[in-house]
């Protein structure tokens, strides 16, 4: 496992490639942090400077974070039980710019009544806007939790809202 950690304008972003793939994209106000995070989560991860595919990595996650809308196209290295795994799938097939409630997730993967633990799942995703768990909210409406801060959830539901009133498709000009 590689690590490495930048800017991104959300703040400070760790990314940690396997060689399966894109394992954790991490976002922070503090690099300290993030870099604790990795070694609790990756113990035996090394990081890294100057690495071709850590800088290609970083700037795809980059460019994810900002533009949450587009897909990253790396390949993922997804860790977790089979329902948390679920949970991410199903929240990949959420549009951007919309939400769904945490019921609403449990209902959609057919576990009604397994809100709680949609937002368990939710919390153990270590792929920030890759897998967009910012697109969750509760059920009142409110922005609830978000492991990476309620201040970027909300920012990226802005981000998204706005990508959705403009066609992005260079196409779309011509």
């Amino acid at each position: 496992m590689r690590v490495a950690i930048g800017r991104s304008d959300l703040g400070f972003m760790l990314v940690a490639l396997s060689g399966r793939g894109l394992a954790a994209l991490m976002l922070d106000d503090d690099a300290g942090a993030l870099q604790q995070g990795a070694e609790q989560l990756f113990p035996a991860a090394r990081l890294v400077h100057d690495d071709m595919d850590m800088n290609r990595c970083m700037d795809v996650a980059r460019a994810c974070v900002d533009a949450p809308w587009q897909p990253s196209g790396l390949p993922l290295d997804l860790r977790g039980t089979v329902f948390q795994q679920q949970v991410w799938q199903a929240l990949q097939a959420i549009p951007y710019g919309t939400t769904l409630s945490y019921a609403g997730l449990a209902e959609r993967i057919g576990r009604p009544g397994a809100a709680r633990a949609v937002a368990g799942a939710c919390a153990a995703n270590r792929l920030a806007v890759v897998i967009p768990c910012h697109r969750i909210i509760g059920r009142d409406g409110s922005l609830s939790g978000y492991r990476w801060g309620t201040h970027r959830k909300q920012r990226l539901l802005e981000m998204e809202r706005a990508a959705r009133l403009v066609p992005h498709d260079p196409r779309a000009y011509s």
